[in-house]
């Protein structure tokens, strides 16, 4: 039998996160069953369960890979532009193929899974601390405003986001959004600044 690489490995693993973050968005975590998550992934539950443990682990991985993909977007630009990027992927009708539809699916399961919750703290801490380091570096360039503290001003953006997630989430219209998140970039802003 021929060796496998660990290119190749890896891609399978890819290959099983794209076809679950396509299943978990639309049937919901529940809702992905085994049997969908071998339609969505082109593969059998041997080879899926080969890789993650359980459809939890699964599920935990692939919302790991988004929160570290967003956490490298805020590092270098910022968590307006996070949002920025949902806010694309709704408009495009790709909402469910983007980190919102494992944002939704993550909110869903924190309201209802206590379990799931401890898990889950882990993995949000990485974007935490990315919001908070990049404004740590904004205030010490004097880009961000020195009136309020910089955990304050993480905590606002936090809670902007997770209203953002949840405006889209209800199919509510996105049309003057992009104008709300110009004012929540100039809110965080030194006077006469740039870049959030």
């Amino acid at each position: 039998m021929p060796r496998v690489s660990s290119d190749q490995l890896a891609a399978r693993r890819q290959q099983i996160l794209d076809g679950a973050r396509t299943c978990f968005a639309d049937h919901g975590y529940e809702g992905a069953t085994v049997r969908r998550l071998e339609q969505s992934t082109g593969l059998s539950r041997g080879a899926i369960f080969h890789y993650f443990r359980d459809k939890e682990a699964l599920f935990l991985a692939l919302a790991e890979e988004d929160a570290q993909r967003m956490a490298d977007v805020v590092a270098e630009q910022g968590l307006v532009q996070v949002m920025r990027d949902l806010l694309r992927a709704a408009e495009a009708g790709d909402a469910d193929r983007s980190w919102l539809g494992t944002r939704l699916e993550v909110s869903r399961r924190l309201r209802t899974d206590p379990d799931f919750r401890g898990r889950w703290q882990a993995q949000s801490a990485a974007l935490t601390a990315a919001t908070r380091e990049r404004l740590e570096r904004q205030a010490a360039t004097g880009s961000l405003r020195d009136d309020v503290p910089a955990p304050v001003l993480a905590r606002y953006l936090e809670l902007v986001f997770e209203g953002l997630i949840s405006h889209l989430a209800m199919g509510l219209p996105a049309d003057d959004l992009d104008a709300v998140l110009d004012v929540v970039e100039h809110g965080v802003r030194a006077a006469a600044r740039q870049q959030a």
